[in-house]
């Protein structure tokens, strides 16, 4: 366990009195041109311009069916239901998401060591890197809920005292991601600017925003004028299917309303030189299920 050292200058203001718009001033890509890596030239150079990586097939078909009788392993586990970890749908009293499930299960632990995975990171991050959060998300048809725009980063800042846009994330998908099933969307380009957002973080927020965001929630205006500048992208796959995305991304999720269940595994990669200090705009600390005080790069 490495200690987080002291909270450092804050490079992107959120959570006051009124919304700002921040020039992103880190870069997107860290490692230095023509480093190797899985990675293609081109394609990262489109993750460079755009915030995101999509993938036909990141894992095999016989891996996504040990993924997906892991994710029912766990969620149907009543002690795992119990477990602050789990996040109950509101609706259907069904567990939707299960987080730091590399610390809970070897069979997801071994897919963050995995070469394909955590090699990716590091070549964006330009760096080693620790797991900042994981998580297995469960979207069961008929009436799950989505996940309203936002910045990942703004929390990540705000509440869990990232300093820099040094983080990348990963959507591994278990299940066929149609257009119709409450799949993700981002608005390409968006990672350039960093939107503050208005309003006191409350404390213990994140009790509250794991089943109905609010606090760190962009206007409608600041939402309108970024997609009429940048589009919007929804992603559809295959199971094994993956989207690699820059940590500010403006990105969200539409209810599932169809009979078809989407299911996926969520890695954070944070670089191992941009520990978490203390929360940039909040009371206090979210837990560490959700925001890793655990800084060990992953081997």
């Amino acid at each position: 366990m490495t200690t987080a050292p002291e909270r450092t200058a804050d490079l992107y203001p959120t959570r006051g009195a009124t919304e700002v718009a921040t020039p992103r001033m880190d870069p997107v890509v860290w490692s230095q041109p023509g480093t190797p890596g899985p990675i293609e030239a081109t394609d990262l150079a489109a993750y460079e311009r755009d915030g995101f990586l999509a993938m036909d097939q990141l894992i095999t078909d016989d891996e996504v069916a040990l993924y997906n009788r892991e994710l029912e392993r766990l969620t149907s586990d009543p002690v795992m239901r119990a477990d602050e970890r789990s996040i109950v749908e509101p609706k259907s009293q069904e567990i939707r998401t299960v987080f730091e499930v590399h610390k809970i299960s070897e069979v997801f632990a071994n897919l963050v060591r995995d070469p394909r995975v955590v090699g990716r990171a590091r070549q964006i991050l330009g760096s080693d890197v620790y797991v900042h959060q994981s998580r297995i998300n469960v979207k069961p048809g008929f009436g799950a809920t989505g996940f309203y725009w936002h910045s990942d980063f703004e929390t990540w800042h705000a509440e869990d005292g990232l300093p820099k846009m040094r983080t990348v994330s990963v959507s591994i998908a278990l299940t066929e991601n149609y257009t119709t099933n409450g799949g993700l969307m981002i608005m390409p380009g968006s990672h350039r600017t960093f939107l503050g957002c208005a309003g006191e973080t409350p404390k213990d927020n994140y009790k509250k925003s794991l089943q109905m965001q609010d606090a760190g929630t962009p206007s409608d205006e600041a939402l309108a004028k970024f997609a009429d500048e940048h589009g919007i992208k929804l992603f559809t796959g295959k199971p094994g299917s993956a989207t690699w995305f820059d940590c500010n991304c403006m990105h969200g999720s539409g209810d599932n309303i169809t009979p078809y269940p989407r299911s996926n595994v969520f890695i954070v990669f944070n670089s191992v030189e941009n520990p978490a200090v203390e929360p940039f705009a909040a009371p206090v600390r979210r837990p560490g299920f959700l925001g890793a005080r655990d800084f060990t790069p992953v081997k």
